[in-house]
């Protein structure tokens, strides 16, 4: 057995330069990509600074990665696609006038994400898009991703108030839970992409940070009450970056409301008989045996007061995430990160929540990745020092004070 570990990081993010994705565009619409690239200014600094390559060059990625201790990635997209305001995990639902042109662009940023994850064989995974304004040609999308190798698996974008897509919750979307589970490509559903608009006001950038992660929490109570995973038993779900501190108290909330709801439903006429008419039938096992059968959370930078949580969240549903290249991220100091997270925790399960668990969701080859990270990756006893102090330049919230009072 290694001294060292096998570091997987589950949330990572990449995307071509802004031209480059050009070549991946259906010739059709390169006229009007022209036109479009030529006045369009890029809102995010960090993809404008000197520094913007981390998102596209294969071997710097491939370097620092392992410089952090890190053999293999999960990638989320990050940069601009084609015909997209901004990044798409923001981005809200096209309207039907600017559907075409926005799916062309998700289309070519799933094919230069093919080539990416190609570049560096069995290092990365990557995460595919799609848009829920047509489900037959998302369908047809993750037929083709799956071909292509994409074993990152589907990024599902939310439905915030307002958006005019039905909820996740609607039976409309059954066709993707079922290629999904057909072909075992993981439904990954990431912070950020399911909040509604809420202007640029100080205060709404606030109200952004507080609320952000509960919008996107909402998939899993969606899928669950909508009965996606009774209709489909082999679903995954991955909920990423969306902390995992707050999963214990949710299972017990929806456990409580499923069992009142289901309960009710059998009486005579009463408020609560009226909210659980149908849900029995319609969705199946407690919502804490589907969190434990069907769902992971994606937990970038897992911090030191979610860890004494992971039996209750499981520590099979356990996957670190460095998100790299983000400044919230924990890159240069991902040792440092995973010392002040699992230090004192046994090594098997260390093993399990920062790769182990990652490389059986997203199908990675521990026969190839191990002799890397017997080069490159922390020692078991330096995983098991504590860490006195964190880094003084160190940005991520994975060093930060006070994180155990969020509640979500």
């Amino acid at each position: 057995m290694s001294d060292r570990y096998t570091v997987v990081s589950a949330d990572c993010h990449a995307g071509a330069d802004l031209l480059d994705y050009r070549p991946y565009l259906e010739k059709r619409y390169h006229d009007d990509f022209d036109v479009w690239a030529a006045t369009y200014v890029n809102p995010y600094e960090d993809l404008l600074a000197d520094t913007a390559d981390k998102n596209w060059n294969s071997g710097r990625r491939v370097a620092e990665l392992e410089e952090d201790g890190i053999v293999a990635e999960v990638v989320f997209p990050n940069t601009i696609p084609p015909f997209f305001p901004s990044g798409s995990l923001m981005a809200p639902a096209p309207t039907a006038g600017e559907f075409a042109r926005r799916w062309a662009g998700l289309r070519a940023h799933n094919r230069w994400l093919a080539d990416f994850c190609a570049a560096a064989p069995g290092r990365r995974a990557g995460v595919f898009q799609i848009l829920l304004n047509d489900v037959d040609a998302a369908v047809e999308e993750i037929r083709w991703a799956a071909g292509a190798g994409l074993k990152g698996g589907l990024m599902l974008p939310g439905t915030p108030p307002g958006c005019g897509l039905p909820e996740l919750h609607s039976q409309v979307y059954d066709p993707i839970w079922a290629v999904c589970e057909e072909l075992d490509v993981p439904v990954n559903h990431h912070a950020g992409s399911a909040s509604p608009p809420l202007g640029d006001e100080p205060a709404a950038r606030a109200v952004f940070m507080v609320e952000t992660t509960w919008f996107s929490h909402r998939a899993l109570w969606h899928l669950v009450f909508g009965g996606a995973f009774r209709r489909h038993p082999g679903l995954k779900l991955v909920l990423t970056e969306q902390g995992s501190g707050w999963i214990p108290g949710v299972l017990d909330m929806l456990d409580y409301y499923h069992g009142r709801l289901v309960a009710a439903a059998t009486r005579a006429t009463t408020a609560e008989s009226r909210f659980g008419a149908g849900l029995a039938a319609g969705m199946g096992r407690p919502p804490s045996e589907v969190w434990h059968e069907n769902c992971f959370v994606g937990a970038s930078f897992m911090r030191p007061h979610e860890v004494p949580l992971r039996d209750r969240i499981g520590v099979g549903r356990i996957m670190w995430g460095s998100d790299y290249p983000h400044d919230e991220g924990t890159y240069p100091y991902s040792r440092e990160g995973l010392r002040a997270a699992y230090a004192g925790v046994p090594r098997d399960e260390v093993a399990a929540m920062i790769g182990g668990n990652a490389a059986r969701v997203y199908g990675f080859d521990l026969d190839l990745l191990d002799p890397i990270a017997a080069k490159v990756g922390p020692t078991v006893a330096e995983v098991a020092r504590p860490l006195e102090r964190p880094p003084a330049d160190a940005t991520s919230p994975a060093f930060a004070r006070g994180a155990s009072v969020r509640v979500w």
